[in-house]
């Protein structure tokens, strides 16, 4: 069995899960990613606010492939042909008896991209944020908006958490410096309930959160372009802003377009169950890559990508021994999470039983902290693994 190979492509959660634990069952293992670090993007949240720098949440992907036997390859992928068992990537191509597609989304498209930065976007972003945050608080004052969208065309591949956590950073820095009053914070969607999907509970006390830290509401209306000094509206309003950050929802990756694996109406991948994609049976498609079915509130996590990781690892050794037994990810849906605000945190969960919001002061952002150096250390093999985490 060890002689099979696998090509993992990615090299973000769902990656580098799949390469460890494709590692453990005896596969060998080759993953490529066009970047050659794992970013902790969860924690990427302090960079604006000085709290962490890029080097504290960027682990080599050389270190965690040393730890665990697997070959990395820096390179960028441009397309996959399953037809030939072969990814094409900018400097060469690679064969694969074994494929496990984790190279991520791409964003949804905005005019005027160019006048916002993405805490979800290319990690160099993350240092940019903090230097257009830094001039305000240089000039003393201004506007900061900060936000999220969504796709029509599937709903789970969003991430608002993070746009909520910078913001409530941003304003506990602020606050800090003794200069909130002077700075205007607004939070805007173009949903009418953004976090809707964590349940009622959670929305109410986001509510409240807002209202007690001052940080002004915009929901409800579509956008229609980001300017330099703010963002327009379908309703031709305009908020303004000296500095936005926004995070685009994501939709299928280019890579897609110009490969020849089924996908759906947003561009994602189409999976079973067991994350096989439809229709080969030698290609597994995983994260933010795949579509996701199930609940309405379903959103794609870095946690559900490594479920999916582990369990592609579990089906393809099983499949290859003669077991019939198959490891699912939908059983497995939920959302969780621990929203930070840098004095503070709220843990979040949602399943189908209903959502919870359970407010946690000053122990919570520890806590956080606490699994970024977890996240590091266990990637590493320094530290065992928690199971399920």
């Amino acid at each position: 069995m060890s002689n099979s190979k696998v090509l993992v492509l990615g090299g973000g959660f769902a990656g580098v899960e799949a390469a460890i634990f494709l590692r453990k069952e005896g596969f060998s293992v080759t993953l490529i990613s066009n970047r050659d670090f794992f970013y902790i993007y969860p924690t990427s949240i302090w960079i604006p606010t000085g709290e962490a720098k890029m080097e504290d949440i960027s682990v080599p992907l050389a270190d965690i492939a040393k730890a665990h036997g697997f070959e990395v390859i820096v390179d960028e992928v441009e397309s996959i042909k399953s037809s030939e068992n072969r990814v094409y990537c900018k400097n060469g191509s690679y064969d694969y008896e074994y494929l496990v597609t984790a190279i991520g989304s791409g964003k949804m498209r905005h005019k005027g991209s160019e006048n916002f930065l993405s805490i979800c976007g290319a990690p160099e972003d993350a240092p940019k944020i903090k230097a257009r945050i830094d001039e305000l608080i240089e000039k003393g004052s201004g506007k900061i908006a900060m936000g999220f969208g969504g796709n029509p065309k599937d709903a789970s591949n969003v991430r608002g958490g993070p746009a909520f956590e910078v913001i409530f950073n941003v304003h506990n820095q602020l606050k800090k410096l003794g200069i909130r009053d002077s700075f205007e914070l607004t939070f805007f969607a173009p949903m009418e309930k953004p976090g809707a999907r964590m349940g009622e509970k959670a929305l109410d006390m986001m509510d409240i959160f807002f209202k007690k830290l001052n940080i002004n509401k915009h929901f409800g209306k579509k956008i229609t372009e980001f300017v330099e000094d703010g963002i327009i509206f379908e309703d031709d309003s305009k908020l303004e802003s000296d500095f936005t950050m926004f995070i685009p929802a994501g939709n299928g990756h280019k890579v897609f377009e110009n490969s020849d694996l089924p996908l759906n109406e947003a561009g994602f991948v189409k999976i079973n169950d067991y994350c096989e994609v439809e229709g080969l049976d030698n290609v597994y498609a995983i994260g933010d890559s795949a579509e996701v079915q199930g609940p309405d509130w379903r959103a794609k996590q870095g946690h559900i990508a490594e479920v999916m990781a582990r369990n592609v690892a579990f089906n393809l050794d099983a499949k290859l021994k003669g077991n019939k037994e198959r490891k699912g990810y939908k059983e497995h849906l939920n959302i969780l999470c621990v929203m930070d605000s840098g004095d503070g945190a709220a843990f979040v969960y949602r399943s189908n039983k209903g959502g919870k919001m359970i407010p946690m002061p000053v122990i919570g952002h520890w806590l956080k902290k606490g699994w970024g150096w977890y996240c590091r250390n266990s990637k590493l093999g320094k530290i065992p693994r928690i199971p399920g985490m």
